[in-house]
């Protein structure tokens, strides 16, 4: 990302992580179905709050409407609210 972008408070600001369409067995999963899911996502910046646990470069689980939506150089980004953030996937 060649902007620099400072999330403020306890935002985070996370890259979207596109869901897989197809199971390691081979069954196409319908992109409805993908959409119903929890977001997933690369941590790629956060706020000066002591409330966020995570750091840049973690994957994290986040509520699916819990973000907004922004695009910065032509890509894809949601920032996220610390506590709409569900887990830290390892």
């Amino acid at each position: 990302m060649s902007t620099k972008v400072k999330p403020l408070g306890d935002n985070v600001l996370v890259k979207t992580l596109t869901p897989e369409t197809k199971t390691a067995s081979g069954i196409y999963i319908p992109e409805s179905a993908a959409t119903e899911k929890s977001a997933q996502g690369e941590v790629i910046a956060i706020g000066d709050s002591e409330k966020i646990t995570v750091q840049k470069g973690q994957t994290v689980m986040f509520k699916k409407y819990g973000g907004e939506e922004i695009t910065i150089d032509n890509e894809d980004y949601v920032m996220v609210k610390a506590e709409d953030l569900i887990a830290i996937v390892e």
